[in-house]
């Protein structure tokens, strides 16, 4: 039994503490008071009913708190999993969120190891070991899928434990029983490797599902324009077992949390590597936005509808998500734009009405663009255009 601290309370951080306070002392430490009240009222903050199912009915040994200095003394693990927003301008991951924990673990708990499971540039631990005099710095990067991310804790796909020094095997190995034991699935696979190399398999595994993403997306733009039948397309392509019927249904693009800034984060890495693919990708999610607001322009509507502004079916997430740039795209070419959205309390969002009354929105709207269909909208069918051809994520 550990005791263990996890910075950051977002789908990572409180995805990862619900697993590891099965067995273990988990401390979930956090800026924001309201998440941290609802946590120890073992309510979830996030919209994924495994996770609030874990926190109502199992006995954890888990607490929240925005106390550092409190949470962190005497802290063996310190796990951090702060957001890790990309910056266009400086065509870098933004990690002052990461380097103020660790400022915060060498005041408060010198002697723990430190884990990051936030996204990181390339090579970011290797040069973050050597500038604070880490000695016990891991990356574990996590492959989690926003809705299930309890889940894909509990049954995951494999369990990487990068190291910046060869001396600390024993605390890597340490970790992966750690949430080998934690996890419900037998047999995970387990690799160890450094830290620079764990950094890269999280950013090509999330590029190599853009660029998934991106084809069929393609696919889709090459049918709509011919006048064929997408869904029979994508259906004989993926029943080759090479490829699969799986993340294939056509989307405005890709949008979330991981998926623009990772692309993005592992071209600028590209910076002095001779590359077409990776850049492709990038400029793919771009040109399929274009042709989205192109073909909604087409209909020469007065009002559009922005219906859900989420990214997935039964979501509250709605960060990065692809509608965002086919809004912006309308509104810059002078057509009013309004939005419904039950999630969202404001007014306003980028200067445009929010609707929490369906009816009134349906009515007001024109045209009702909606990454993925609910049946909510079948009513009004001849005033929708999505491209989501499968209805389902």
């Amino acid at each position: 039994m550990s005791k263990i601290v996890i910075a950051g309370a977002g789908y990572v951080g409180l995805s990862n503490a619900v697993l590891l306070a099965q067995k273990h002392d988990v401390t979930l430490l956090d800026i924001d008071v309201a998440r941290v009240e609802l946590i120890n009222a073992k309510k979830s903050p996030l919209n994924e009913e495994e996770l609030s199912q874990f926190l109502r009915e199992k006995p954890l040994r888990l607490k929240a708190s925005v106390d550092a200095e409190a949470s962190l003394v005497g802290a063996e693990f310190v796990i951090i999993s702060t957001p890790t927003n990309y910056d266009p301008d400086l065509n870098f991951f933004d990690t002052s969120s990461v380097e103020s924990v660790i400022e915060q673990v060498l005041r408060f708990a010198p002697e723990a190891a430190i884990v990051i499971r936030s996204t990181l540039p390339v090579g970011y631990c290797a040069e973050a070991a050597e500038r604070y005099g880490l000695k016990k710095l891991f990356f574990m990067p996590e492959f989690l899928r926003e809705g299930n991310a309890l889940y894909d804790n509990l049954y995951p796909s494999r369990i990487i434990v990068g190291q910046t020094r060869q001396d600390t095997s024993d605390i890597a190995k340490e970790l992966a029983e750690m949430y080998q034991s934690c996890a419900l699935k037998e047999n995970v696979d387990i690799m160890f490797s450094s830290s620079t190399e764990a950094e890269s398999v999280k950013l090509f595994a999330n590029t190599f599902l853009a660029m998934r993403v991106a084809f069929f997306n393609e696919l889709d733009s090459f049918a709509e324009i011919n006048g064929l039948d997408t869904g029979k397309i994508i259906q004989g392509v993926c029943l080759d077992p090479r490829i699969g019927d799986f993340y294939n249904n056509p989307s405005f693009g890709y949008g979330g949390y991981c998926l623009p800034k990772d692309t993005k984060q592992l071209l600028a890495n590209y910076s002095n590597v001779p590359n077409n693919i990776v850049s492709a990708i990038v400029n793919a999610n771009r040109t399929r936005k274009d042709f989205i607001a192109e073909k909604i322009l087409e209909k020469k509507p007065k009002t559009v509808g922005i219906y859900r502004l989420t990214m997935k079916a039964n979501s509250d997430n709605f960060r990065q998500s692809a509608i965002q740039g086919i809004m912006k795209r309308i509104k810059a070419k002078g057509v009013e734009v309004i939005v419904y959205e039950p999630n969202m309390e404001d007014e306003l969002f980028f200067n445009s009405k929010v609707y929490h009354d369906l009816e009134a929105f349906k009515t007001d709207s024109d045209v009702i663009i909606t990454n993925r269909f609910e049946d909510a909208l079948s009513d009004v069918q001849e005033k929708v255009y999505t491209r989501d051809i499968f209805k389902r994520d």
